[in-house]
């Protein structure tokens, strides 16, 4: 698979995992509950992360916002804060991945582009892993007080939103880790020179920065003749 057909399929994925983590966000039934008469359904209970509410077997359904975000409980605070957090993340990872991708014609040199598709990678699967906690955390929650003997209150099950955020995160994840591995193609693109030649270049260079060494049998001169320091000295009259 080439690098621009496996980024198109990463951004495909992200894109798809996070419009699903966004839909998680308001959906109604993140856990439900159900009470059965003799033949049919005669309410059912239903919550999700701001508010929780009731359906009778006509289909009118009497909701209750929670009145205090102070008040609530702690696993609820945190599923949202992490929700909120993916929907971000996931909004910054598509335009970082916009710009990154090979298919565009912003971002700069492929360098640059691979670094910034890596960048949207890694925001994408920070957005899988923060929407994934919260499903979990919520989930441990609805399983821990339906299998709890001691707990007297409404028990409830596993909603659909639950399974949707699970989806949402599972893409993100594995287009983000797509995305990652554009980087190590993106480094590796091709030079102005060959690998030889480069090497080639270089070694010239160093060749030619070196000193050549002068040949003793050509450049070498004799040193001229020594004299003693005895020679005699000649006036005119010693040759008469």
């Amino acid at each position: 698979m080439s690098n621009m057909a496996r980024e198109i399929l990463a951004f495909i994925l992200t894109t798809s995992g996070w419009v699903l983590v966004s839909s998680t966000l308001p959906t109604d039934y993140w856990k439900v509950s159900s009470i059965d008469g003799t033949v049919i359904t005669t309410a059912t209970f239903w919550s999700n992360l701001w508010k929780t509410c009731v359906t009778d077997s006509t289909g009118v359904s009497n909701c209750k916002d929670f009145p205090s975000m102070l008040a609530l409980d702690g696993y609820i605070q945190v599923c949202r804060g992490l929700m909120i957090a993916a929907v971000c993340l996931g909004f910054f990872g598509s335009i970082f991945s916009l710009i990154g991708m090979k298919c565009t014609k912003i971002g700069g040199p492929d360098t640059t582009k691979a670094r910034i598709v890596c960048l949207a990678g890694i925001t994408f699967i920070s957005t899988g892993l923060c929407s994934l906690s919260a499903c979990s955390l919520y989930a441990h929650r609805i399983t821990s007080e339906f299998f709890d003997p001691m707990f007297v209150a409404q028990k409830y099950e596993l909603g659909a939103a639950l399974f949707i955020g699970w989806a949402g995160s599972t893409l993100c994840i594995l287009g983000g880790a797509l995305f990652c591995l554009s980087l190590s193609d993106g480094m590796s693109s091709k030079s102005p020179y060959p690998s030889d030649r480069r090497t080639f270049v270089n070694g010239g260079a160093s060749l030619m920065s070196r000193p050549m060494p002068q040949s003793q049998s050509s450049h070498t001169r004799r040193p001229p003749p020594e004299y003693s320091s005895t020679s005699q000295h000649f006036d005119k009259n010693a040759y008469v």
